[in-house]
C-alpha cells in the first residue's frame, strides 16, 4: 500500500483561495505597494494555510531580481561564522530571500571571486564580513558595478558606504578595564590576525586602558595571534614561559582563549587560581569549556541580521541606508578572578 503525496501548491490554489487575481498574489508576496492591507493580510492568510512556498524562478522572472543575497565571509573562527550564517538567513527568510555563503581565503583572489559569484548567480546584493569589508579595491569596484552591498565591520570611516558596526576598542578597553579592577596589572594579550582591522581597534583598547591606569605596556605581554585555537595555544605558552609571566591573559577572540585554557591545563595553571583568561566574542565556546569563559558579547548574529536588513532596505528603496551601530557587553564567567598574589 502506498501514500498518496499531496501535489504541490500552486499560487493559482493562493488565488483562488483567497478570491483574488494571480496577480495580486505575485504583488503580496513581492512586497510591491498599491495592495490594500486587508487583501493583503487574506492572501497571507492563505499562504500560510496552504503552505504555499512560490518558485524562486517564478519570483525573479516576475520582478526583475534573483531574491538572492551573498553572504561573503573569510573567518577562521567557525563558531563566529556560524552565529553570522544565522542571523543572515534569519532575516532572509522574513523576506523570502535565499543566501548564497561564499568563503574567500585568499586576498589575492576575492575580487575575482565575489564577482565571479555576482556574474554567475546575479544575486541582488552582498553582505561583507571582515576582513573583506575592508577590502578598498573590492568595494570600489562594486561601487563601480552599481552592486548593492553592505559591510560588517569595525571601521566606520574608511569607506562612505552601508554599514553595520560595534565599538571593538571601547569593548577590549572594558574587558582590560575588568581584569584592572580584579587587581591584575601583568595582562597578557593575544591579538588577531594582522590583516583585520579588528585586530588593531581591540589592542588600541587593551593600551588604552592600561595607560588610563597607570600601568606599563610590556612588550613582552603582546603577543600575535591569528584568531585561532593553535595560535592561542602556542602563544601562551610563551607568555607563561616569561620570567614573570601574566597573571590574566586577555585573548582577541573566544577561540584563541580556548587555546590558552588549554596551555594553562597543560602546564598545571589553575584558572582562575593562578592565571585568569578572558576571551572576545562570547561565541558558543565560551560557554562549553571549562571553566567557562568570561568575554566580550559581540552581538554577532544581530550584526548579520542588521546587514541584511539594511540590504533589503537598499532593495527596496533605491537608497543608502543610514550606518547602524550596536552595543557591546561583558559575559562575566568562571575563567576570571583577583590574583592569587600580588605581583
Amino acid at each position: 500500500m502506498t501514500t498518496a503525496i499531496p501535489r504541490r501548491t500552486k499560487i493559482q490554489d493562493v488565488a483562488a483561495a483567497a478570491g483574488v487575481a494571480i496577480k495580486t498574489v505575485s504583488r503580496v508576496l513581492n512586497d510591491e505597494p498599491n495592495v490594500r492591507a486587508t487583501t493583503r493580510e487574506r492572501v497571507l492568510e492563505v499562504v500560510r494555510q496552504l503552505n504555499y512556498h512560490p518558485s524562486l524562478s517564478a519570483r525573479s522572472l516576475a520582478g526583475r531580481r534573483s531574491y538572492l543575497i551573498g553572504l561573503i565571509y573569510d573567518n577562521p573562527s567557525a563558531n563566529y561564522i556560524v552565529d553570522v550564517q544565522q542571523g543572515a538567513m534569519a532575516r532572509c527568510q522574513e523576506a523570502r530571500f535565499q543566501v548564497l555563503m561564499q568563503q574567500v581565503h585568499h586576498p589575492q583572489q576575492r575580487l575575482r571571486e565575489v564577482l565571479g559569484l555576482v556574474d554567475q548567480t546575479h544575486v541582488d546584493g552582498l553582505v561583507l564580513t571582515a576582513p573583506i569589508s575592508e577590502d578598498a579595491e573590492l568595494i570600489q569596484a562594486l561601487q563601480a558595478r552599481d552592486i548593492p552591498f553592505v559591510r560588517m565591520s569595525p571601521d566606520d570611516a574608511a569607506h562612505p558606504s552601508p554599514l553595520v558596526t560595534m565599538d571593538d576598542a571601547a569593548a577590549a578597553r572594558e574587558m582590560t578595564e575588568h581584569l584592572i579592577q580584579l587587581g591584575h596589572r601583568r595582562i597578557g594579550f593575544i591579538a588577531g590576525h594582522s590583516g583585520h582591522y579588528a585586530s588593531a581597534q581591540r589592542l588600541r583598547g587593551y593600551l588604552q586602558a592600561l595607560q588610563a591606569h597607570g600601568i606599563d605596556a610590556d612588550p613582552d605581554l603582546q603577543q600575535p595571534g591569528a584568531f585561532d585555537f593553535d595560535s592561542g595555544l602556542t602563544t601562551t605558552r610563551a607568555l607563561l614561559a616569561l620570567e614573570r609571566p601574566p597573571t590574566a591573559i586577555f585573548a582577541s577572540n573566544d577561540d584563541m582563549a580556548a587555546g590558552a585554557l588549554r596551555a594553562a591545563h597543560e602546564l598545571g595553571w589553575a584558572v582562575p587560581g593562578r592565571l585568569s583568561i578572558a576571551g572576545f566574542d562570547d561565541t558558543y565556546i565560551a560557554r562549553i569549556v571549562w571553566p567557562p569563559l568570561t568575554s566580550v558579547h559581540q552581538p554577532t548574529y544581530e550584526l548579520a541580521h542588521a546587514a541584511t536588513d539594511l540590504l533589503l532596505q537598499m532593495l527596496q528603496t533605491g537608497q543608502s541606508p543610514a550606518p547602524v551601530k550596536l552595543a557591546h557587553h561583558i559575559v562575566h564567567r568562571a575563567s576570571t578572578a583577583a590574583p592569587a598574589a600580588a605581583v
